[in-house]
């Protein structure tokens, strides 16, 4: 049997012979930390452009201008029409805002209120669908042209769409550049981690994916701040787009992948880089070719070898067993981006300081990626993510039993959708890692990606049941509870992974489960 080391290496070195590389400049070490915290500061930007929609679009108290003048309010039929002196109901086509918190929002500029409400979340729904377009796209393209250049069209493109969205006067230009901005940061997510990934190896690999989610709740708690000073939403979505141009810089700070390069065939190029990186983290300079001609005989070796039918998405389905894991794992994934999403945009429409909300919700994140390293060493993955689904599902549930009303304390509900985001921020990195472990090598990357799509889809549909509160304030945490209700069940007939060998055949994934029941 593996050891648990040995184990984790070969969960994310898929490919045969892919250690060689960091046998040249190690698995991790100065070189790659100094890269990482470069990349880090593009997860900011990440996180300020998929959760700007909270201070771009936050609730307003609003009134009709028409007939007689009544208080501000929320509630969507109140103010939605109006009462000549003849007592003829007509709609209402003005609008008077409260402009106390924020002096202009997407709302009270397009007027996104009554029969028009649904429109800002569809703003965000449009956004989530860029997102999983760009991971496709931007996918595809590194693969072709290399992680360095696909990242820096993504920041360009990041910078141009984010800074235009701030001037157009239209909501449906502002939708199709919205749609390009989600592309563009979809783009930059999946070509960092992907670079980062290949850059570290062993044990490395797996603390680096998972405190990679650390600069994204900085960036969500920081976003808070930065609307507190820009209450005017072009103002904050200037304010939000511009650092990125900053990050062009990574033409000449980030090197391209070295692996990338060796499969591409451009030896000399890679063997610069990594001699490069062995001076940096103190290693043998001489190592460095033979380690690269290792790896490029291994990789003729296997291309050789590699006469059979490739695996795809539909081997996922054909059997029993490897089908029941993979819709468990899809659901999971579903659940997490469904409720994350959903739960840090409920967070702005509760009562209370919205800028406090947001802040408090980034920061709490944070502990949970750490955490869940030790508790998935020490507990197990699954015991991990049924445990993480379970506490977001009873912080959810018990939302909707907390006493409503004017003059009730607000601070119970933002501490429990808190403790429900604590619980979304364990299981995201757990589920990203126990897939990788379920499914088998020859479908590993088809499997993870298709999963991760599931996220996105959860994503989309997340900002509408969280708009639900104003027909309803227990529809948003019942739903919100009961699918990681759900998904924690499901998890039930998954098999634990810790301390396993890996399936690395379709036949192997298939009586995986069976085996360790």
């Amino acid at each position: 049997n593996d050891t648990k080391g040995t184990k984790k290496k070969r969960m994310m070195d898929a490919a045969p012979g892919s250690d060689a590389v960091q046998a040249a400049v190690g698995d991790g070490g100065r070189w790659q930390i100094i890269i990482y915290l470069w990349m880090s500061i593009l997860k900011l930007a990440v996180a300020w452009h998929q959760l700007g929609i909270v201070f771009l679009a936050p609730p307003v108290d609003f009134r009709c201008r028409q007939g007689e003048p009544r208080n501000f309010t929320r509630r969507k039929l109140e103010h939605c029409s109006w009462q000549d002196q003849n007592g003829t109901e007509s709609p209402c086509t003005a609008w008077e805002y409260d402009r106390s918190v924020f002096t202009e929002t997407i709302v009270t500029e397009w007027n996104l209120v009554c029969d028009r409400h649904q429109l800002a979340n569809v703003a965000q729904t449009v956004f989530m669908f860029g997102v999983l377009m760009g991971n496709a796209l931007f996918g595809m393209a590194a693969d072709r042209f290399g992680r360095k250049k696909p990242l820096v069209l993504a920041i360009l493109l990041q910078s141009l769409a984010g800074v235009a969205s701030a001037f157009v006067p239209w909501f449906e230009v502002f939708l199709i550049l919205r749609f390009i901005d989600a592309m563009a940061t979809g783009g930059t997510m999946i070509t960092s981690f992907v670079l980062c990934m290949e850059l570290v190896g062993g044990w490395w690999r797996l603390v680096f994916s998972m405190i990679s989610h650390i600069p994204f709740s900085l960036g969500h708690s920081l976003m808070a701040a930065i609307a507190y000073y820009a209450r005017d939403w072009r103002t904050f979505q200037l304010a939000v787009s511009l650092p990125s141009i900053v990050l062009l810089s990574y033409w000449w700070t980030i090197p391209e992948s070295p692996r990338w390069l060796l499969t591409a065939g451009r030896e000399t190029e890679a063997i610069a880089i990594l001699e490069r990186a062995a001076k940096v983290n103190k290693r043998d300079v001489a190592q460095v070719v033979p380690a690269v001609k290792t790896f490029i005989n291994q990789k003729e070796k296997r291309d050789s070898q590699d006469t059979n039918k490739k695996a795809n998405i539909l081997d996922l389905f054909r059997t029993p067993n490897l089908r029941l894991t993979t819709l468990c794992l899809y659901f999971n994934w579903l659940v997490c981006g469904f409720c994350f999403y959903g739960l840090a945009q409920y967070m702005g429409h509760l009562g209370g300081d919205i800028f406090v909300n947001i802040a408090v919700s980034g920061l709490i994140e944070m502990p949970g990626c750490v955490v869940c390293i030790y508790f998935m060493g020490r507990f197990g993955r699954r015991n991990t993510m049924i445990s993480s689904q379970m506490l977001a599902a009873a912080a959810c549930l018990l939302i909707a039993v907390v006493p409503q009303g004017e003059g009730k304390p607000e601070w119970p509900k933002v501490m429990l959708a808190g403790l429900g985001i604590v619980g979304m921020s364990f299981s995201f990195p757990t589920v990203y890692l126990y897939s990788g472990e379920l499914f088998p090598t020859v479908v590993r990357n088809v499997g993870v990606g298709s999963a991760s799509m599931c996220a996105r889809i959860g994503s989309m549909v997340a900002p509408f049941v969280s708009s639900l509160n104003h027909f309803s304030y227990y529809i948003p945490p019942l739903l919100f509870g009961l699918s990681p209700l759900a998904a924690a069940l499901l998890t039930f007939l998954l098999p634990e992974t810790a301390d396993r060998d890996l399936p690395d055949t379709l036949e192997e994934g298939e009586n995986f489960r069976l085996v360790l029941l």
